[in-house]
C-alpha cells in the first residue's frame, strides 16, 4: 500500500468532513515511548475522569443493543457453512487470502443473488496444541481502515507469544478496500473535496460547503447503489460471527482499535456468549449522539494540541512561539492567513488552504512521534511553503504519491452516517451548536462543526441510533484507554468500560490515539496476559 502512516496510530473517523485516516505503511516505525507520569497527564486524567461522568449521563436514556439468538437462522445456515479456499496465490509473502460471501441485507438474505464479496488474509501461528488459541481476528479502526493491511502489519510487529499462539486474521468490512467496497467521487474530484472550506465565513462559502458534501453523497449513490443502505456497523458485526464459525472457532478472539472497538462491542452486544478475548483500544461510546461524539472529539484534538504546544515551546525550532497561549493564537493567525491566501506547495495545482493545513495539523495529533515532523512543516508553513502540511494531510486521507485515493473517506461516510442521525442538518442548527464546539476546542472547533453537516445530504436514512451495550453473559472484556487520546476521548474508554457487564478498564497515562504496541511496556504486558489467558488487570491499574 501507498500510505505512510503508521498502524500504530490507528483511529477513529467521526462523521465529519474532517476525518483522520487509520492506515500505516506495509513497514511502520517501532513506535515511541510514551508516558511520563507528568503533572500535565495527571491533570489530564482527572478532567476526563470528570469528563466521563457527563459522556456517560446520557446513557440512561439510550436504548440497549440486545442479543440475538443463540441459534443460527436457518436462512444463513448456508453462510456458516461455506467452505473457505484458502491460498498464497496473490497474496503477499507469507500470507493466505481467501473470499467468503455474505448477504447484502441480513434481513432478507434471498437466493443469494445480492450475495456480497468479503476478503480475508491470515497468517498461521507456529503454536501447537494447547500452545495454540485459535484466531485473533484485528481491525485498526476507520471505519474504512483495511484489517487486512493491519493484519499484515500486525503478524510482523505484534510480540512473538501472541504471534505463536494466534493466527492473526484481518478481514476487511463490507464497503471497505478489498470487500465490495463503496465508491464515491474519482481522484480529482476528491482533492477538490478534501480542499473545501470547513469555517465558512458567508453565504457563498456555505452554500460551496453544502454543495460539496451534496456532490460526495450523490457521488456515494451513483456509484454504490443498493450496498449503500448495508454497511451498518451491526450488519459487519453480523459478517464477524460468519467468519469466527468459518474460521472454525467457538469463540470470537479479537483485537479492535478506534472505531473497532464500536465494531468488536456491537459483536459483543449481538453475540454475548461467542465471546472469547477481546481488546478494545481506544474506545468508543456508542451511547451517544453524533453532536456529542464530534463536539467530544473536538475536544480530545484540542487536549493533544494543548499537549504537543508544551512540548514544541521547548524545542528552539518551535515556530509558534514561547508559551502555549502563543501557539494557539499563533496557529490561529497561521489558519486565518491560509484561509485568504493558501500557501504554494510542491505539488503547483494544490496550493495549501486552511482545509488542508488544519487536517494537517489533526493529521499530527494522532501519534506523538510525529510531533518533529508538524513542527518542521510550520516551519515550512511560517517561510511560505505549504508543502510539509500537504504531506501530512494525504497520509491523512490515505492519499498516494500518485494522486490515488483509497476508499476510506467514501467507506467512512457511508458507515456513519448509516449507523447515526447527521449532527445537524441545516447551516442554521451549525451555528447554534458553534459554542459548543468552541468552548470544546478553540482552535478546531469550528471545523468540527461545520463538519456535522457532512451527513445531512447523505441518500439512505440512518438505520441506528444512540445505545449501551452490557453484553450480559459474556466472558470478560477489555477496554484499554489513553488520557489524552485525541480521536477517542479517555471519558470514551471509562463509560464503554463500564456500560459492559464484564468490561475491566486499563488506563494509559500518555499521549497519541490508542495505547497497545505504542511503547508502554504495562499496556502490552496487560493486554498480552489478557489475550493468552484472558485474565484481566486489576481495577483502576493506569500505566505510564
Amino acid at each position: 500500500m501507498n500510505v505512510v502512516r503508521r498502524f500504530a496510530t490507528a483511529t477513529v473517523l467521526s462523521a465529519s468532513l474532517v476525518v483522520v485516516a487509520g492506515c500505516s505503511s506495509p513497514a511502520p516505525a517501532p513506535p515511541r515511548s510514551t508516558g511520563s507520569g507528568s503533572d500535565a497527564a495527571s491533570s489530564a486524567a482527572a478532567s476526563t475522569a470528570s469528563a466521563s461522568a457527563s459522556a456517560g449521563a446520557s446513557t440512561a436514556a439510550a436504548p440497549v443493543l440486545e442479543p440475538l439468538p443463540a441459534a443460527i437462522p436457518a436462512d444463513l445456515q448456508r453462510y456458516y457453512s461455506q467452505k473457505l479456499t484458502w491460498t498464497s496465490a496473490g497474496c503477499d509473502a507469507g500470507f493466505q487470502c481467501t473470499t467468503m460471501k455474505v448477504p447484502l441485507d441480513y434481513a432478507n438474505p434471498g437466493s443469494g443473488s445480492d450475495d456480497i464479496s468479503l476478503a480475508v488474509v491470515r497468517r498461521t501461528s507456529s503454536g501447537q496444541g494447547s500452545q495454540h488459541l485459535g484466531s485473533l481476528l484485528v481491525n485498526p479502526g476507520g471505519p474504512g481502515g483495511s484489517a487486512i493491511d493491519y493484519a499484515e502489519y500486525a503478524a510482523t510487529s505484534f510480540p512473538s507469544v501472541i504471534r505463536n499462539a494466534y493466527d492473526i486474521v484481518g478481514m476487511d468490512p463490507r464497503g471497505v478496500n478489498r470487500s465490495t467496497p463503496v465508491t464515491c467521487l474519482t481522484n480529482q474530484q476528491m482533492d477538490t473535496f478534501a480542499a473545501t472550506d470547513t469555517t465558512p465565513d458567508s453565504s457563498a462559502e456555505i452554500n460551496t460547503l453544502l454543495a460539496a458534501d451534496k456532490t460526495f453523497a450523490q457521488g456515494c449513490e451513483q456509484r454504490s447503489g443498493a450496498l449503500l443502505g448495508h454497511v451498518s456497523t451491526v450488519e459487519a458485526a453480523k459478517d464477524m460471527d460468519v467468519l469466527r464459525a468459518l474460521l472454525g472457532d467457538a469463540k470470537l478472539n479479537y483485537l479492535g482499535k478506534s472505531y473497532g472497538t464500536f465494531l468488536g462491542a456491537t459483536y459483543a452486544g449481538l453475540f454475548p456468549s461467542r465471546v472469547g478475548h477481546l481488546v478494545l483500544d481506544g474506545a468508543m461510546n456508542p451511547s451517544l449522539d453524533a453532536l456529542q461524539l464530534d463536539s467530544q472529539q473536538a475536544g480530545g484534538f484540542e487536549t493533544a494540541f494543548n499537549a504537543f504546544a508544551a512540548d514544541c515551546v521547548k524545542q528552539s525550532s518551535c515556530p509558534l512561539g514561547s508559551t502555549t497561549q502563543q501557539a494557539g493564537t499563533r496557529l490561529d493567525a497561521l489558519f486565518a492567513a491560509w484561509d485568504k491566501h493558501p500557501l504554494s506547495t510542491d505539488s503547483p495545482s494544490r496550493p495549501l488552504d486552511e482545509a488542508l493545513g488544519t487536517t494537517g495539523v489533526i493529521s499530527a495529533m494522532y501519534d506523538q512521534g510525529e510531533w518533529p515532523t508538524l513542527r518542521a512543516a510550520l516551519n515550512q508553513a511560517v517561510a511560505g511553503n505549504g508543502s510539509g502540511l500537504l504531506a501530512l494531510s494525504d497520509e491523512y486521507y490515505e492519499r498516494s504519491a500518485s494522486g490515488q485515493y483509497q476508499n476510506l473517506m467514501a467507506a467512512n461516510a457511508a458507515v456513519n452516517c448509516l449507523d447515526l442521525a447527521p449532527a445537524a442538518t441545516t447551516p442554521q442548527e451549525v451555528e447554534q451548536q458553534l459554542p459548543t464546539y468552541r468552548k470544546a476546542s478553540p482552535h478546531f472547533g469550528t471545523t468540527l462543526a461545520w463538519s456535522g453537516l457532512s451527513c445531512a445530504s447523505w441518500p439512505v436514512k440512518p438505520t441506528g441510533e444512540p445505545h449501551t451495550i452490557p453484553a450480559k453473559g459474556a466472558a470478560p472484556i477489555l477496554v484499554v484507554g489513553t488520557t489524552r487520546d485525541p480521536a477517542t476521548p479517555y471519558a470514551w474508554a471509562q463509560a464503554l468500560a463500564a456500560q459492559l457487564d464484564s468490561g475491566t478498564l486499563l488506563s494509559f497515562n500518555g499521549d497519541g490515539h490508542t495505547a497497545y504496541e505504542r511503547g508502554s511496556s504495562c499496556v502490552d504486558s496487560d493486554v498480552n496476559t489478557y489475550l493468552l489467558t484472558g485474565r484481566t488487570p486489576a481495577k483502576g491499574t493506569m500505566c505510564n
